[in-house]
């Protein structure tokens, strides 16, 4: 049995008004989603991704954790680039944060990565 919840799909739709960012995720055999929308400027997006991989996980977690993004950004590390999530958690005194490697400058899949890794530890005590 999986104890964290893994990536299944992202989604993202962008008109010339909007983007709209679909996270699926999956555990113990069941998907849940979680959406954000927002302004279809590309320097929004990673925020909207942000928000929601954290809509997917309250969902996991039935809504038994309130979730807040704080910051998300992408920086080069050396040679490296990653992403980086801060996420406040109601109940935990400090701001959760992650990071993720950019494989073939997938920001968005490194984003999602970075906002769990974030979460993971106190996200098993809950589920």
């Amino acid at each position: 049995m999986d104890n964290r919840p893994a990536i299944v799909q992202i989604d993202e739709h962008t008109t010339d008004e909007e983007t709209s960012v679909t996270i699926s995720l999956s555990w113990q055999d069941e998907h849940f989603f979680g959406t954000a929308a927002g302004s279809p400027d590309e320097a929004a997006r990673a925020r909207l991704v942000g928000e929601a991989t954290l809509r997917a996980v309250e969902e996991v977690a039935e809504h038994r954790i309130k979730l807040q993004l704080e910051a998300v950004a992408t920086t080069e590390l050396g040679a490296t680039q990653i992403a980086m999530a801060q996420v406040l958690m109601d109940g935990v005194p400090i701001p959760l944060v992650g990071s993720a490697l950019l494989s073939e400058h997938d920001a968005t899949a490194a984003t999602v990565k970075a906002v769990l890794d974030a979460i993971n530890r106190q996200l098993v005590q809950v589920l």
